[in-house]
């Protein structure tokens, strides 16, 4: 059996990292999907609800702000739960196993300080392509 997920969207609000009582880091987000045909010349949108946890909660809130486009692969989950008023109620959420970015840099600029993320903050890896005194660098083990 498969329970594959993937999603484009945009975050609808910042993601916010809470921990559970036992350290472990999680984020509960909600991002606008566009359907792939139109409705009266307009993309019909669904909000949908994801939660994400350990690393890949910590990667989703130091990288992305409301506004911002991700992929993400999960699997669908339900939940099965009793309301206020005693209802039997279901909740249906995507449980995020990986995130991507899908914007450069610079389209998902800190709202903060409009400034865009670290080089160095950017999935980890900074490529040099020159040194310190701005000459190409050809370290010759590329494989191709």
């Amino acid at each position: 059996m498969l329970n594959s997920c993937h999603f484009t969207g945009r975050f609808t609000a910042d993601p916010e990292l809470r921990t559970t009582q036992s350290g472990i880091s999680v984020t509960g987000f909600s991002l606008a999907v566009q359907r792939n045909y139109k409705v009266e010349d307009e993309y019909p949108t669904d909000f949908l609800n994801f939660v994400a946890w350990r690393g890949t909660a910590e990667f989703i809130c130091k990288h992305f702000r409301k506004g911002n486009l991700i992929i993400v692969e999960g699997s669908l989950e339900t939940r099965k739960y009793t309301d206020k008023e005693g209802n039997n109620r279901t909740a249906y959420e995507i449980k995020v196993d990986r995130a991507h970015f899908c914007e450069s840099a610079g389209a998902r600029r800190d709202t903060n300080s409009g400034e865009p993320p670290a080089a160095d903050s950017v999935g980890g890896f900074t490529p040099v392509f020159s040194d310190a005194a701005g000459e190409f660098v050809d370290d010759g083990d590329l494989p191709f």
